[in-house]
């Protein structure tokens, strides 16, 4: 695929191979949240209207980015959309949301937030192999840790809750336990990838990783973290297993994981109460109850996108007053899809996640030199992720990006595969290493 380069008359070239490279880690890096969000928060973490507001404009060169390079790639985003209908068809369903909505200008505000979120996962699905997204994040996850581990010597104050537990650079605790977790999954795929030659760099970002997991104190992060290892050792069985032996382990793991899931739901509450634990899972477990009455209200439809913990819906307020304190969401992701579109979009959204864990499996087991093992855990940790916290369908932020991409990107190489070469179509082959270089 032809470089093309922008010159000047006699300065040097800067090839839009630098340009992708550098925008997509400056925008991830963005939509990640850190830094200036911490900045711009009160004593107690709360983002005012205006800080609000001033965080909205450095999304605006990621969206004004975004649409540049789709431009410039045209034919490919083409592809992209027609290999996977799902995708743009749930896309539509936050605008669609508004005719049925509580709220509808708020809608179809934050469906437009979330169209131009989901047009950069296309960007990072067409324009990066799998090898190459890794090192982006490699980079630019790396940067948060690393700046958050600063942070924490530099400026305790700033860097920790008040209850003492780190959250770096980031506006909450939980928060960086998300991006530590994914930090240690992608320093991991960087050991086992062994081809892109940063052991060292991979090992302290590893530890780093880890530093902050283990300080942030996020139950999520961390349990997603273990349930990230146990699907590397599964994904690397599956495909050294021959076709009968993949049908089994598929099997036992799926059988594993629903009893474990039973399990959690009839004895976790129980074990937490016995260990002199929260039961309540901060507060989660009476939310879930409150939410679940009011879905089943709205089961079909839902209220509309993003618009049920609003201040403007009373019976948001109603349920803030009984708990005793202001929920941002569900604490569940796929609660808060019913929320928002019902069954309606819940139907849809879950044959979306079938569909990308067989194709992510297939690509492993047919074509794992291209580097899919570390896509296909990246998958089911926000699937994990998502039981306790509310990540699906989250305009701009950073995971829910990456989230989309990996299913944009499973959808576009898996109907060409080939365990002889790879897809004729692929994202640049030249090395990321070299892209973000100016020459």
């Amino acid at each position: 695929m032809k470089v093309d380069s922008l010159r000047t008359a006699s300065g040097p070239t800067i090839s839009w191979r630098v340009i992708e490279c550098w925008g997509a880690g400056i925008s991830i890096f963005f939509q990640a949240g850190a830094v200036l969000p911490l900045i711009l928060a009160d004593a107690d973490g709360a983002l005012s209207d205006s800080a609000r507001s001033i965080l909205r404009i450095p999304c605006f060169p990621v969206y004004a980015f975004t649409i540049v390079i789709l431009i410039r790639n045209f034919p490919q985003f083409l592809t992209a959309l027609r290999r996977n209908l799902i995708v743009p068809s749930i896309l539509f369903l936050p605008f669609l949301s508004t005719l049925w909505s509580i709220g509808p200008s708020t809608s179809l505000r934050r469906a437009i937030g979330l169209l131009f979120c989901v047009l950069l996962s296309y960007v990072l699905a067409i324009r990066f192999t799998p090898r190459q997204l890794l090192l982006l994040l490699f980079v630019t996850l790396g940067s948060c840790i690393v700046l958050s581990v600063a942070m924490s010597v530099v400026s305790p104050s700033l860097a920790n809750m008040p209850d003492g537990t780190m959250r770096g650079v980031f506006i909450h605790k939980n928060v960086l336990g998300w991006y530590s977790s994914l930090m240690i999954l992608v320093a991991s795929a960087v050991l086992i990838d062994g081809t892109l030659g940063l052991r060292r760099t991979a090992f302290t970002l590893l530890a780093a990783g880890v530093i902050c997991l283990a300080s942030s104190g996020s139950m999520t992060a961390i349990i997603a973290t273990l349930v990230a290892y146990c699907l590397i050792g599964f994904y690397s069985l599956l495909q050294r297993s021959s076709s009968i032996g993949r049908v089994v382990i598929v099997l036992f793991f799926v059988q594993l994981a629903v009893g474990i899931l039973i399990s959690l739901h009839e004895f976790l509450v129980p074990a937490l109460e016995a260990l002199g634990k929260d039961a309540t899972l901060t507060g989660r477990v009476p939310l879930w109850e409150l939410v679940d009455r009011e879905i089943s209200d709205r089961w079909m439809l839902g209220y509309g996108y993003q618009v049920f913990w609003t201040v403007e819906n009373p019976v948001a307020t109603h349920i803030w007053l009984m708990l005793g304190w202001a929920a941002p969401h569900a604490h569940n992701g796929y609660r808060d899809i019913l929320l928002s579109f019902g069954i309606m979009g819940m139907i849809p959204f879950v044959l979306l996640l079938l569909h990308a864990i067989r194709q992510g499996a297939s690509l492993q087991c047919h074509d794992p030199q291209y580097g899919w093992l570390w896509l296909n855990v990246f998958t089911i940790m926000i699937l994990v992720m998502n039981l306790t916290e509310s990540i699906f369908f989250a305009q701009n932020d950073a995971i829910f990006i990456l989230f989309t991409a990996a299913i944009i990107m499973f959808s576009l190489y898996a109907p060409v595969v080939s365990t002889s070469h790879s897809p004729s179509w692929q994202a640049p082959s030249r090395g990321l290493a070299s892209g973000l270089q100016i020459s």
